[in-house]
């Protein structure tokens, strides 16, 4: 670990997070999108070749905002079939399958390509990305992570619980003496883990929404006993009422990390608001519905090198925040991420006949009003007029009346968007693979 290059990313990210103009933030972004362009198209055979039609017009190989929006979009399936190209680093893409497969059946995540970490996006098992990280590139990512996460700064003792998926030395990169973490692995049984979490009493608590769920009913049934100073909520969707009760359990507000493949792309300030880390990544927005300033983001990271991200379309919903944040910040403020764009319903409109998208927090808060006797849910739309809702209740609740409370809720919320009524069979929960991300919503059928 080169505690160097560590400490300057951090330094560097707590002077980002304290600017408060957009116009020198955005001064700052196109400096460095200029440097990592240049780098791109040196290094990456895949972009030179990919951007050769938009830059014909160019009088020199130098990006501005309006040539950037120019350029072709990327997404995983482009960026899979061409990894070999794409990558700076020369790694075949069999090769780093390979690696990365044989880390998550050992459950050994150590292995490296040379100095580069490989690693598998979570997803069917048939559409799971790739991503590679060079010993730099991790070195740096520590140190930002560490500046906007860590509540006491570098200066005061931390214990971190993590629990993911998979382990990466981009996460282990960070460790020091002054800062431990603990792996725990989500396929494991989660019961197992508490007795574990007693004798660490992490100070800084991670895990998507479904383990903090569960943490927080151990701790209610008095089988855990942590006090952490920092509870941070990852990998999923966080649905307001989880939210609420592991706040209710903790007695702290859930921050929130939204990373992916694609890089680190957000993370709460000390007031509790979702930013846009403007810092290392570009973010341009396709909008969905601007009214309610919901989008797909764009991303273009000046951090990544080994695997460059130009203009890669995720398939994410993001929701802006309607106020600016009080932290000041110039970073935008996200009210949420709200699902995926597989995640949006399809029903028709009563007077025109045309598809309405309903996107998933309305169907969020239709189960909320059902009632408290919900533990988990799923709703799928199998088609235009059909959905399925698997329900798992507390113990003692009249499923049938629940059942119709469903549907009550349902039927509010077809009048108030004014579309057809969708059928509703109702079917047991299963709760998902440890190793799968929980959608609550989701489409199976393309209207």
């Amino acid at each position: 670990m080169n505690l160097f290059r560590l400490g300057l990313a951090y330094i560097r990210a707590k002077r980002a997070m304290a600017i408060r103009s957009r116009q020198k933030l955005e001064e700052r972004q196109l400096r460095l999108l200029k440097r990592h362009f240049r780098f791109v198209l040196e290094h990456s055979p895949f972009y030179r070749r990919r951007f050769q039609e938009a830059m014909k017009g160019w009088d020199r190989p130098e990006l501005t905002w309006e040539r950037l929006q120019t350029l072709p979009l990327m997404d995983k399936e482009t960026m899979m079939s061409h990894f070999d190209e794409l990558n700076t680093a020369g790694i075949r893409k069999e090769e780093a399958f390979r690696v990365a497969w044989r880390a998550e059946e050992t459950r050994d995540f150590t292995p490296q390509i040379g100095d580069v970490t490989v690693g598998l996006s979570s997803g069917t098992t048939h559409n799971r990305g790739l991503f590679l990280v060079s010993k730099e590139e991790r070195e740096r990512w520590a140190g930002t992570v560490l500046a906007k996460l860590l509540p006491g700064g570098i200066t005061r003792r931390e214990s971190v619980a993590f629990f993911l998926r998979a382990n990466s030395n981009l996460y282990t990169s960070v460790r020091q003496r002054w800062l431990t973490f603990a792996y725990y692995d989500l396929l494991e049984d989660l019961s197992a883990h508490v007795e574990r979490l007693n004798r660490q009493q992490p100070t800084i608590l991670v895990a998507p929404p479904a383990v903090l769920s569960f943490l927080s009913e151990e701790k209610e049934r008095g089988r855990l006993d942590i006090a952490p100073v920092k509870v941070i909520s990852v990998a999923d969707v966080l649905d307001d009422r989880d939210r609420q009760k592991i706040e209710g359990q903790f007695g702290k507000p859930v921050h929130q990390i939204y990373q992916c493949t694609e890089g680190f792309l957000a993370a709460t300030c000390s007031h509790g608001t979702l930013h846009l880390n403007e810092d290392i990544v570009h973010i341009e927005r396709e909008w969905i519905d601007r009214e309610s300033g919901r989008f797909v983001p764009i991303i273009t990271d000046f951090c990544r090198r080994t695997q460059p991200i130009i203009r890669y379309r995720l398939n994410d919903i993001l929701v802006l925040a309607d106020e600016p944040c009080p932290c000041g910040s110039a970073m935008t403020a996200i009210d949420r991420v709200e699902g995926r764009c597989d995640d949006i319903l399809y029903l028709k409109e009563i007077d025109t006949g045309r598809y309405r998208m309903v996107f998933p927090d309305f169907i969020r808060r239709a189960m909320w009003q059902a009632g408290d006797e919900i533990l988990h849910y799923q709703v799928v739309q199998e088609g235009p007029d059909r959905i399925v809702v698997a329900v798992e209740e507390r113990s003692g609740t009249d499923r049938r009346r629940l059942e119709e409370a469903i549907r009550s809720a349902f039927a509010q919320l077809y009048r108030r968007l004014k579309v057809e009524a969708a059928t509703i069979r109702f079917a047991p929960y299963r709760h998902p693979p440890a190793d799968r991300k929980l959608r609550r919503v989701k489409r199976t059928w393309s209207p």
